[in-house]
């Protein structure tokens, strides 16, 4: 697509654009003034669906009108809620049923797949993890190759960018996974990472990791809702992610889990067990014997909490309703067009790290402000945009295809413009 410069572009974009309506399925926060705010961080809290509180309030009046027989006699019963959840996701990543399960949070997931998955030998013992992962995943890694009686100095690779660049070529990836796949037990990368916005080749990851002998999971908070995944095409061991970002289920909602069908009843991978992944036929008979579902089901602990379900529902019926490949074509217009609009700007403060690929991005840009000032971030802000800043120099900002319009790209780029050139 070629574009120009002018708001009248912008809003003839959204006149065009097939899924405009979709905006106005959403809350959007609101100033002082009464206008709204130019949102641009699905990629740490998507909007909520306007659908969501009615989701919810029918969980609560059965609550109150039904007590326990809620987890049989609710109108979404209980005791299988989840169930109700399992194809529409396994839509978004691209993944069969019985390899996904919604459950617990991202990094209690993490940690639950990296029981069954990461089997530390005295030859086979490291951790290929991207470059600056999440904090958490970072955690998460350390204090499991410790738990193994592992230094994480020597038992963690950490994949660096090329010199003078931001992001890892799938070269250097391949490089690394060749050099030392024989002392790797497992990779385990984000799909998208958080702090560039580089979108990473899973199929070609997972292909080179297996060759290897390596187990490949992936971490796809920033990718799922994001990016159009093949989960089960391209054939990683497992993955996870959450659910609150790019899937607009609320802060802190529940986490989803892949677990590949290779895998679906390999019973004797180490797991730590718990009741709702027990089979669902014998459940209630209160065995003494754990017998886990096949498939992901069986990576379950608790019974779900029914209240954030019932978010992620209202939510993933807007998805089911869209489909992934046309918020992917959005996507990609949407943050072509917002780069295309940042490299206009008469400006040497600021530098997009993410790449200009559509291949290998999502829809968020990463903005690296020139001297780590975060002056610039609080000025727009200020403004009227909800963008996010990362130390220890970047803006990042997300267009979502749900709900934001190429007007709100155009303002924001505007904002930013308004506030470059003041002193």
């Amino acid at each position: 697509m070629e574009y120009k410069s002018g708001l009248a572009f912008a809003q003839q974009l959204d006149h065009q654009d097939e899924l405009k309506s979709y905006k106005s399925q959403f809350s959007h926060p609101t100033q002082e003034n009464g206008n709204p705010y130019i949102y641009l961080c699905g990629n740490s809290l998507g909007l909520m669906p306007t659908s969501t509180p009615d989701a919810v309030k029918v969980e609560l009046e059965d609550w109150a009108k039904y007590g326990v027989e809620g987890h049989l006699e609710a109108r979404n019963p209980w005791v299988s809620y989840h169930e109700l959840l399992t194809d529409k996701m396994a839509k978004v990543v691209g993944a069969k049923p019985n390899e996904v399960v919604v459950m617990n949070s991202l990094t209690v997931n993490i940690h639950l797949l990296m029981v069954s998955f990461y089997r530390p030998t005295a030859q086979r013992y490291k951790i290929l993890m991207e470059y600056s992962p999440f904090p958490s995943d970072r955690y998460a890694f350390e204090s499991q190759v410790r738990f193994h009686g592992y230094d994480p100095k020597e038992a963690i690779i950490e994949m660096m960018p090329n010199e003078g660049e931001s992001t890892i070529s799938l070269e250097s990836i391949r490089e690394t996974i060749e050099k030392h796949g024989d002392e790797i037990a497992l990779i385990l990368f984000g799909g998208v990472n958080y702090y560039t916005g580089q979108a990473y080749d899973l199929a070609k990851i997972t292909e080179y990791g297996h060759r290897k002998g390596c187990v490949v999971g992936f971490d796809l908070a920033h990718a799922a809702g994001n990016l159009k995944l093949r989960l089960h095409e391209d054939g990683p061991d497992f993955a996870a992610w959450c659910s609150y970002k790019y899937l607009n289920s609320g802060p802190g909602s529940l986490s989803g889990i892949f677990v590949h069908e290779r895998h679906a009843r390999d019973f004797d991978l180490p797991r730590f067990a718990g009741w709702w992944g027990h089979d669902k036929h014998e459940r209630f008979l209160m065995s003494d014997d754990f017998k886990p579902m096949p498939g992901a089901e069986g990576w379950q602990l608790s019974n779900p909490p029914i209240l954030s379900m019932a978010a992620i529902k209202a939510s993933l019926e807007i998805f089911d309703e869209v489909g992934m490949d046309k918020l992917v074509e959005k996507s990609k217009n949407l943050t072509s067009y917002c780069e295309y609009l940042l490299h206009e700007l008469d400006t040497d403060r600021i530098k997009i790290i993410t790449p200009s690929d559509p291949a290998q991005r999502g829809c968020q840009l990463s903005l690296s402000v020139k001297g780590a000032d975060k002056s610039l971030f609080n000025q727009i802000s200020v403004a009227g945009v909800i963008a996010d800043w990362r130390e220890p120099d970047v803006i990042r900002i997300a267009p979502v295809p749900l709900y934001n319009s190429y007007e709100d790209v155009y303002r924001f780029v505007e904002v930013l413009k308004d506030q470059l050139v003041r002193p």
